[in-house]
């Protein structure tokens, strides 16, 4: 199987699982990564995502070359025109936190696959860069649009214009990963973190993201508009009422989604 996908509780995880070429994406790869990727943002159960890759020394280095030259076939230019390759990167947006745990490097599609995650947390032996330039091919998934969001347009144009790698403890210094861990606790800690963030009120949570996907998009009134609907929305849900409630009981809170 190129990918696996759990479901345990509110947490679900996607597991890129092509480890002996490094999780690149070959065309089966990315029909079942955006088939688990829908699952989980239409699933009411699954509240928050973990997505990482197989084997201790890639998270994904993005596309796989050998299989593009070898079928002559570039799966981006297909998607231009006729959507027959669809990635989460280009094709689905969704509005549940999700968790990316980076084991090893993390090149090409698979930074522009990590930067869809909210949380980023790296393995000490993980890299990233936007290595395309090098070999004369444009980073399309994602990166000219979304690394500008996440770094200074300098240090996001350095990655790109240059091709070159940095590491994980540069990438943490930077802002691009939230945390350094050992890769034996990688899986520990993302999972912490998803446990954390499960425990919250569903529709909250989901409000809160989509303000902080508008607010790239939004001028700074607009985005308060939009924060004071979200809230007056939320804050007539039965998880409102019951978190309220729990507050005054001095006890935790029981969210149903509802």
């Amino acid at each position: 199987m190129v990918l696996l996908y759990e479901k345990k509780e509110k947490i679900a995880t996607i597991t890129l699982n092509r480890p002996k070429v490094l999780n690149a994406i070959n065309l089966e790869l990315a029909a079942e990564l955006y088939r688990a990727w829908i699952d989980f943002s239409q699933d009411p159960k699954m509240v928050v995502l973990i997505i990482t890759g197989s084997g201790n020394d890639a998270f994904c280095v993005g596309d796989d070359l050998k299989e593009r030259t070898q079928k002559g076939q570039d799966m981006h230019v297909s998607n231009f025109w006729d959507s027959s390759v669809k990635l989460p990167m280009r094709d689905a947006e969704c509005h549940k936190p999700v968790v990316a745990a980076i084991n090893g490097h993390c090149l090409a599609g698979g930074l522009e696959l990590a930067l869809m995650a909210d949380i980023r947390i790296a393995s000490k032996n993980a890299t990233f860069g936007q290595p395309e330039i090098n070999w004369g091919i444009f980073p399309g998934m994602g990166a000219t649009q979304r690394l500008p969001r996440v770094l200074p347009h300098n240090l996001a144009a350095e990655i790109l214009l240059t091709g070159k790698r940095i590491e994980a403890q540069r990438a943490f210094e930077i802002g691009l990963v939230n945390h350094v861990v050992p890769l034996k606790d990688l899986m520990k800690t993302a999972g912490a973190m998803a446990e954390d963030i499960s425990k919250k009120a569903p529709l909250a949570l989901r409000a809160v993201k989509e303000a902080l996907q508008r607010s790239y998009d939004l001028p700074l009134d607009q985005g308060l508009r939009l924060e004071a609907l979200l809230r007056r929305i939320i804050g007539d849900t039965a998880d409102a009422l019951e978190g309220m409630h729990a507050f005054q009981e001095s006890r935790k809170p029981e969210f149903k989604g509802k």
